[in-house]
């Protein structure tokens, strides 16, 4: 039996108190740069995703304790080449925003077949760097989320 992708995934921004944002570039698309992104597994809550998603992109050890859950939900139409991937006539994800920060930059080790490169950017910078507008929009809201603590 095929095993389809969950319609359900995380974004995580991986930052730095000074606003420092951690990209990914698709292996896939070269030239296409983003935060960590993850479809959701059977069984997992949404904060275990992010943090497996985290690891698995980036061998960032963290803990659930230390993500933050914007309790931000994105909808958006999957694009046709990916559709595959999802059971028949599922076109929509729902995507869940949450946010990792670290001490400073670091390296980082990506994911081989995943990703071609890395790099740690001012976020006004990420955020135009992305080519998903959600992933653009919530690095926006970076330093407004941080003011609130």
């Amino acid at each position: 039996m095929r095993r389809y992708k969950r319609p359900v995934s995380v974004l995580v921004l991986i930052h730095t108190p000074d606003l420092q944002v951690l990209l990914l570039e698709r292996a896939a698309h070269p030239g296409y740069w983003q935060s960590i992104t993850g479809s959701q597994e059977a069984g997992e809550r949404l904060p275990e995703t992010a943090i497996r998603e985290v690891a698995e992109e980036t061998g960032i050890a963290a803990s659930v304790d230390e993500l933050h859950d914007w309790q931000i939900t994105n909808s958006y139409e999957i694009f046709a080449e990916w559709r595959h991937r999802y059971a028949p006539g599922v076109l929509h994800n729902t995507e869940h925003v949450f946010a990792l920060q670290l001490p400073t930059e670091r390296p980082v080790a990506i994911a081989p077949g995943e990703h071609l490169n890395y790099c740690w950017l001012p976020w006004r910078q990420a955020a135009a760097k992305c080519f998903s507008w959600s992933n653009r929009d919530a690095i926006l809201m970076l330093p407004e989320r941080l003011a609130e603590g």
